[in-house]
């Protein structure tokens, strides 16, 4: 079970598993504690579980197996409008036909809070999101980026113990997303919210969580803060799934405690020591581009492999090789846009290089 420091979890999954037809988990054996204020991202690709768990959690599927609880108390058999829990869906699911207020006061209403007490909370939520100007417009007459806000001031009008939110920010474009990003994460802080947050978009997961739990196969992968999962993923799907990696594939050749060697087309490469690794089985690397570098000097204790660049991408602050190496596989490396630094063309010899300690030898991932 993944454990929250010392204090007591605010939300727990034990030993839960969903079926839809009685012979394949979409969610399997998934045990996890969320701390009270902490934002975790669920992110994974289609069909990984991520939003089956999510859904268990708010009430609209009931597990199969195991128990989920709130502040230690058991939800399985609680209906959805008795969890005390927020929603924000990727559709925003406002009434067309009611005002915002209207639209953000429904929480209440169904809860049988007294009319006056209503018009304070919306005023207040809609202030938290600052749009009190359009409390007398129609959804319609908002932007998308609007509609989410107000969709976001509904589920915290009523003040509840836990925000959910489903690909709140899909629909929307990039600088409304980073936009409605920043959003979230201020409000998060500044009440200190709990929140648990669906998503397929990594830089999404990693530039709003506190930690994020990577989903494949119905499973947890590896949950860990962002920079964690970035710099030391435990598994190669991890690897491959979050940022850019060059995975490249060899055969294990040694493995101690801390370091792995790794042969690649007869070159031997060295590496932090991944899980379950043998001598002559397959393993691949976990190599960050930006961690790369071309013309190693000669002499340092560098891991090093011969290639061709086979394409270079002007990408702003930086430019992408693509150089292809005589091992066979393609390798991609970031070199900073700075003045001086010249790069050699496509069809140019050379080397690439980098440090031992940056890399990891791991078992290859699933097949799917």
């Amino acid at each position: 079970m993944q454990v929250v420091g010392q204090v007591k979890p605010f939300v727990t999954f034990t030993g839960v598993a969903k079926t839809y037809d009685g012979r394949q988990n979409v969610v399997q054996n998934l045990d996890l504690e969320i701390g009270r204020g902490e934002f975790v991202s669920l992110l994974g690709p289609s069909g990984s579980g991520k939003t089956t768990t999510l859904m268990m959690l708010a009430g609209f599927e009931t597990p199969t197996e195991g128990e989920i609880a709130l502040d230690g108390k058991r939800l399985n058999d609680l209906p959805p409008h008795k969890r005390n829990i927020g929603m924000v869906f990727q559709n925003y699911a406002l009434f067309p036909h009611l005002t915002i207020a209207e639209n953000v006061a429904f929480p209440l209403s169904v809860r049988g809070v007294p009319k006056a007490e209503q018009k304070t909370r919306v005023a207040r939520a809609l202030a938290m999101v600052e749009l009190p100007q359009v409390a007398n417009r129609r959804p319609g007459q908002l932007s998308g980026g609007q509609q989410q806000r107000v969709a976001l001031a509904r589920a915290l009008v009523f003040e509840p113990s836990l925000v959910l939110m489903d690909e709140p920010l899909g629909a929307l474009d990039k600088r409304l997303r980073e936009t409605m990003q920043y959003e979230i994460k201020r409000l998060h802080h500044e009440l200190g919210l709990t929140v648990v947050y669906v998503t397929h978009d990594q830089g999404e997961a990693l530039t709003m969580s506190d930690r994020v739990a990577v989903f494949f196969d119905g499973r947890i992968q590896q949950i860990a803060a962002p920079d964690v999962l970035y710099e030391d993923p435990q598994n190669a799907f991890v690897a491959n799934f979050i940022g850019e990696n060059n995975g490249i594939a060899g055969t294990v050749r040694h493995v101690s405690d801390d370091w792995a060697v790794m042969e690649v087309g007869g070159v031997a490469i060295s590496g932090k020591t991944g899980r379950d690794l043998a001598p002559g089985a397959p393993a691949v690397l976990a190599l960050r581009p930006e961690r790369a570098f071309l013309l190693p000097p000669p002499g340092a204790e560098l891991n090093r492999l011969p290639g061709t660049v086979a394409d270079v991408t002007y990408c702003g602050d930086h430019r992408r090789l693509l150089v292809r190496l005589a091992a066979g596989g393609d390798f991609v490396l970031k070199a900073p846009n700075t003045d001086g630094h010249v790069l050699p063309p496509a069809g140019t010899a050379v080397e690439v290089g980098w440090r031992p300690a940056d890399c990891k030898i791991l078992t290859p991932p699933p097949v799917a």
